[in-house]
């Protein structure tokens, strides 16, 4: 299968430039927010709580922490660029060059992975000023942030697809990400709830997302590994061959 790796650079380098014209927005704004959540969670409330799975509560936070940044910067970056591209008439550019839709989806994906990467490498600093940082296992850290950043980046391309506004623009991420995320065990462990409210934040898929980063920067995991991984592969899965498809039908993309 031949491959425009020419093209592939080509929009990996300009969305990555896209990034660095706005760093205020894109870099800056998430590290303020996750320091304001670790001063908050972890040293004025967690000076308050017991270790516990044997760290300090900032440390049980901060991968929580780290993952809503991540979201927000993959989904965002995805989101806005082809919305804009759609609407300037610049995805017609890509429709008519040697590009497969697989190569599209990579392109989109990998730079807005590549954004939450960055964002997720700012933010370890910042915890690292916290005390907050530890890696049990750095490789299935960098595998976890890159599987779920994928994730919501390919939520962001289909926003991006349906949007006719940039208030729709916004309406996943208001209703369905930030309350599911703050509902998946971020601040909190599901043995503190009732027997039944855990048994639904089992069926979340934020819980196995925040677990799994947790486990490989602590160690410690709540959710079931085998599952955990089987919902972020099938998730990375289903909608790569989603978007693909919505891509080969030039769905809100083709006039």
């Amino acid at each position: 299968m031949h491959i425009n790796w020419i093209g592939l650079y080509t929009m990996f380098r300009r969305e990555v430039e896209r990034t660095f014209r706005v760093v205020i927005q894109t870099l800056v704004a998430p590290v303020i927010s996750a320091t304001l959540y670790l001063f908050i969670f972890g040293t004025v409330i967690g000076t308050k709580i017991e270790d516990f799975a044997g760290v300090p509560y900032i440390s049980f936070v901060f991968p929580g922490v780290l993952m809503l940044s991540i979201i927000n910067a993959s989904f965002a970056s995805a989101s806005s660029s082809l919305y804009f591209m759609r609407f300037t008439k610049g995805i017609e550019e890509i429709l008519i060059s040697p590009f497969s839709y697989l190569e599209m989806l990579i392109g989109f994906v990998g730079s807005a992975v590549t954004r939450a990467l960055l964002v997720a490498g700012l933010i370890l600093v910042t915890g690292l000023l916290f005390g907050a940082v530890s890696l049990v296992n750095p490789v299935g850290f960098v595998l976890y942030v890159a599987a779920i950043s994928a994730i919501f980046a390919m939520l962001g391309i289909i926003v991006a697809l349906w949007a006719e506004s940039f208030e729709q623009l916004q309406v996943l991420n208001t209703f369905v990400i930030t309350p599911l995320t703050y509902l998946g065990g971020i601040f909190y462990s599901i043995t503190f709830l009732p027997p039944l409210a855990a048994t639904i934040t089992k069926l979340n898929p934020f819980f196995y997302f925040a677990d799994g980063i947790r486990c490989s920067m602590i160690g410690y995991s709540e959710a079931n590994s085998i599952v955990g991984f089987l919902v972020i592969a099938g998730l990375v899965l289903g909608l790569g061959i989603l978007v693909t498809q919505l891509f080969n039908r030039g769905w809100k993309i083709r006039s």
